[in-house]
């Protein structure tokens, strides 16, 4: 094989991103070289997906196949920690009605069947490989990575797409990743077998558990198991005093309804996981011959399950502009001040709602959602992630939702400024859990 290896576009990460734009690239005729790290199936968390996944996914012509390994989702379950009911809420009742399903999946099924995508559509894949340098100059760049067995590959290659996840490849090598001073929280984690789960329909709805400390997710899966995550304050983690296992039944335990759902239940190979979660973003997501998709630009609070629309999104926007600095470099300054633009208003509507949720204001409307100025059907299609809607009718219902916030948060000031000094307090940073870490339950760092 020759030293230096050219081709297109170079693609680092295959996860949701990184395959979805290698797909649609290779589609294109482009020659383009995906590399993974690990090796297909990885474990990964983000199970649930959204409505707006769907319609990609159909671009993708993987829908069916899809559709074979997810658990059917029709809407969100809210459980308050104070409240002896329980709200749901159906996506279909969102400004799209057509718009009104989506499923859970195990991401190491849904990564591996995009990664395997990419490759029937053209794609060179490859997995094991690291990579461990990329330098620019004016016609590309230079990227060199390492394999498993540890021999070096270089490619040339005319344009660079970071998909590497929270490993932030060029947002860490340009220094401009920044973190959210607005959110601050880790996780554990495990899957659990014969958990109770909604009947019916419902059966396979997430569920979302809020507790003292922070809130749980509640995920049905296609396979009979169910992955139950609980996403803490950092105080919360660091004050732990015992095994990782005990200590995150010790947390279900603080959520009532969620306790009762999991009393027959037993916990998949006796595997507890733990992560750090903290939020994001890079200061610019394009360059003249690199772009950053997924969580390489930015990372939320999983709390809306966006994180996978997001990145298969911004992949689908990403391939235009990668089609546009090779064949139209003279169009690529405003193609990228319009990707910047569009790239950021998911994560912004989300993370509106995300950082407000611990306010009771905020409980309180996801607990009693009314439609007053059509606000209901803002906040369900943005749940349902039918975000980039033509015409101003999403963007009104939104705005009126804050409205009303704005306006019984007044009503309520000390509640609010209470939830206020409380939020504040929870997002300290506590200096741990930097980066990403799986624990076993023993609490032994696990290998990925």
């Amino acid at each position: 094989m020759p030293t230096v290896q050219e081709c297109d576009v170079l693609v680092v990460g295959g996860g949701p991103a990184g395959s979805t734009i290698a797909a649609l690239l290779a589609r294109e005729g482009r020659h383009v070289v995906l590399l993974e790290k690990a090796h297909h199936p990885r474990f990964h968390i983000g199970e649930s997906l959204l409505p707006g996944n769907v319609e990609l996914f159909e671009k993708l012509g993987v829908r069916e196949q899809v559709e074979k390994i997810g658990m059917p989702k029709f809407g969100i379950e809210f459980v308050p920690p104070d409240l002896d009911y329980c709200s749901y809420v159906d996506f279909s009742e969102g400004w799209d009605p057509s718009k009104d399903s989506a499923w859970q999946v195990r991401r190491s099924e849904l990564d591996e069947l995009l990664f395997r995508n990419a490759a029937t559509l053209g794609a060179l894949t490859l997995e094991g490989a690291k990579v461990r340098e990329i330098d620019f100059d004016d016609s590309g760049a230079t990227v060199q990575a390492v394999l498993d067995d540890g021999a070096n590959r270089t490619w040339r290659t005319r344009f660079v797409v970071d998909a590497s996840g929270r490993d932030t490849v060029l947002a860490s090598k340009f220094k401009s990743k920044k973190k959210n001073p607005d959110h601050n929280s880790t996780a554990l984690f495990g899957h659990f077998r014969n958990a109770r789960r909604l009947e019916g329909r419902r059966e396979g709805n997430i569920s979302i558990c809020w507790f003292e400390h922070g809130w749980f997710w509640f995920i049905p899966l296609a396979d009979g198991t169910t992955s139950v995550g609980a996403v803490c304050w950092a105080y919360y983690l660091k004050a732990r005093d015992k095994p990782l296992k005990d200590y995150f039944f010790d947390t279900i335990a603080l959520c009532p309804e969620l306790h009762d759902r999991l009393k027959d239940a037993t916990l998949v190979d006796d595997a507890v996981h733990a992560t750090g979660n903290f939020a994001y973003s890079s200061t610019h997501a394009t360059g003249d011959r690199y772009l950053m998709v997924g969580d390489a630009f930015t990372f939320i609070d999983p709390m809306f399950s966006s994180g996978v629309f997001l990145a298969m999104q911004s992949a689908f926007d990403g391939a235009k502009l990668v089609q546009t600095a090779l064949d139209r470099p003279a169009e690529l300054t405003a193609a990228r001040q319009a990707l910047e633009e569009r790239m950021r208003v998911g994560p912004r509507d989300y993370s509106w709602f995300i950082y407000r949720v611990t306010n009771p204001t905020i409980r309180d409307m996801f607990m009693h959602p009314q439609n007053i100025f059509n606000v209901k059907q803002g906040l369900m299609s943005l749940l349902a992630a039918d975000i980039h809607q033509e015409g101003p009718r999403y963007r009104r219902s939104l705005l009126m939702f804050k409205v009303v916030y704005y306006f019984v948060s007044l009503l309520n000031f000390r509640r609010t400024y209470a939830g206020w000094k409380r939020h504040r307090f929870n997002i300290r940073d506590m200096g741990m859990l930097r980066g990403e870490t799986i624990m076993k339950a023993d609490g032994a760092e696990a290998p990925r």
